[in-house]
């Protein structure tokens, strides 16, 4: 597997933020969303096996028993699977954040998967695979919508309203540096969304463009 960096934090986002967690992350993406804040991950990386890479969550964690396997896209790596079930064999607790685009069949049912549907202000929304919605366990999985601005909000209240996304866990991220947090809150607050504010919070204690936190 192509690995982009294997590191110790604190989770910054989902149900699972403020955990202590083990992250994996792959190289490459097929997507470019314009707000991306980890392109560094779309090339370079070293490769891999899955044994190393289990050993070295291990080695990092020490007794933390979450990993979150994210990317660029974790799912186009071939041995993704594989690595998941691994992980699930010995004890973890794994999450995979995706962003849909790809078929998280291939993935363990027992992972939790956190789909990341790009909006508009993406510039990737076209690239949705909406049958992935099918695929998600409502009592395990969630959604994530990243917005940029009025317009990913009013697209992303669409969705949940039509598509009645409000089966799942369902989190509004504000676009770091892009969307006022407050502004996001009170458009909340103001439609009655059946939604979550989700911070990035690792973005609050480290600086925002460090990697390996």
């Amino acid at each position: 597997m192509r690995i982009t960096e294997i590191f110790h934090s604190i989770q910054g986002e989902s149900s699972w933020a403020g955990r202590p967690c083990v992250f994996v992350r792959t190289t490459g993406c097929n997507l470019r969303c314009a707000w991306c804040d980890t392109a560094y991950a779309f090339h370079g990386g070293e490769d891999l096996s899955v044994d190393e890479i289990v050993e070295e969550v291990g080695r990092l964690g020490g007794g933390c028993r979450l990993v979150e396997l994210t990317g660029g896209e974790p799912l186009l790596q071939h041995d993704i699977g594989e690595l998941a079930g691994r992980l699930l064999e010995a004890g973890y607790t794994v999450l995979c954040e995706t962003s849909g685009s790809v078929p998280v069949d291939r993935l363990p049912e027992a992972v939790v998967k956190i789909m990341d549907v790009k909006c508009p202000g993406s510039g990737e929304a076209e690239s949705v695979d909406w049958t992935n919605l099918g695929r998600l366990d409502p009592g395990r999985d969630e959604l994530k919508f990243v917005i940029a601005d009025r317009a990913d909000y009013e697209w992303a209240a669409r969705q949940i309203a039509e598509r009645g996304l409000g089966r799942f866990v369902v989190h509004l991220s504000p676009s770091f540096g892009a969307m006022d947090n407050r502004q996001l809150a009170e458009w909340i607050l103001e439609d009655g969304l059946p939604v979550r504010l989700n911070l990035q919070i690792h973005k609050c204690i480290w600086d925002p463009a460090a990697r390996g936190v």
